[in-house]
């Protein structure tokens, strides 16, 4: 068989892909994982007792409200990382840019605070576990992101794990901040930062293995 007649029989087995199929896909897996981290959030570890007296406090809608858009920009990172050759460097930068805003923050805070507060305002109460929560509430958005992932083409599964990871962090930061009791500025800078990070080094380094093709 000649190379032009096999190109022309393996086309004509091709059936166009639906569009919108990678969003479609996401969407129903954060449909079934964010509602489990949100059940993990309010079981184990539990709501704020505060929270209602927390909604008019400034810090809290930003502990809140950063993670959640950094949340929204890892939507498209993700869709664009299961495309071969898909740009996603401005992608990525949306997504640390509320990081930036974190710690400038926490600079400001630190750099008016009496020296003998210092301590406090990085570490006050639950320093110990604040990270670990986080990146224990992102797992469930952490699998949706793989499993999506792995309906599509993803070429560079280093990237494509961390990405995982930067949605499933972002998720389990918003969801952890319902429970935690910090307002801080400096706390939310170190803190939830960390937490964010680990499931991006973590997804960096298990992605080669669960996105394999």
């Amino acid at each position: 068989m000649k190379t032009d007649d096999l190109i022309h029989l393996l086309a004509a087995d091709t059936v166009p892909v639906q569009r919108h199929v990678a969003a479609r896909r996401l969407a129903l897996g954060l449909l079934l994982a964010v509602p489990i981290s949100v059940a993990l959030m309010a079981t184990v570890l539990g709501v704020n007792p505060a929270l209602k007296a927390y909604l008019s406090q400034p810090m809290f809608w930003v502990k809140f409200g950063a993670p959640l858009l950094m949340a929204l920009m890892a939507l498209p990172l993700v869709a664009r990382l299961g495309r071969p050759g898909a740009h996603t460097r401005t992608a990525w930068v949306l997504w640390v840019l509320p990081i930036g805003v974190l710690w400038a923050l926490g600079l400001l805070s630190l750099a008016t605070a009496q020296a003998a507060d210092l301590p406090t305002l990085v570490l006050s109460r639950t320093w110990r576990v604040c990270a670990e929560n986080i990146a224990a509430l992102s797992l469930p958005v952490f699998l949706a992101a793989i499993w999506t992932l792995k309906g599509m083409a993803p070429v560079r599964p280093v990237l494509a794990g961390a990405g995982a990871g930067a949605l499933g962090g972002a998720v389990g930061a918003a969801v952890y901040a319902i429970h935690c009791p910090e307002l801080a500025a400096p706390f939310i800078a170190v803190w939830y930062v960390l937490g964010m990070a680990l499931p991006v080094a973590a997804g960096a380094l298990v992605g080669p293995r669960l996105l394999r093709w």
